[in-house]
């Protein structure tokens, strides 16, 4: 495990180190116990930038181009 590594397990809803659950099923890696455990709420507040950032959701332009960041985020 590399020092400073805590992950949020949406199995058990638990911060855990490295050794703990497998990769598929946690949020991470986070600097401090205290990141993990607030995950969820990073998540969500991304998720909410996302949805009402313009460059995502322009209503007035079709969607027939291509995005100018690429598919991967650029």
């Amino acid at each position: 495990m590399a020092q400073g590594e805590w992950y949020y397990c949406l199995d058990h809803h638990t911060v855990e180190p490295y050794e703990a659950c497998r990769s598929a099923t946690r949020l991470g890696p986070y600097p401090t116990p205290v990141d993990a455990a607030n995950a969820l709420e990073k998540v969500a507040q991304r998720n909410d930038d996302w949805e009402h950032d313009p460059r995502f959701n322009d209503e007035d332009e079709p969607d027939d181009e291509p995005d100018p960041i690429g598919p991967f985020g650029g």
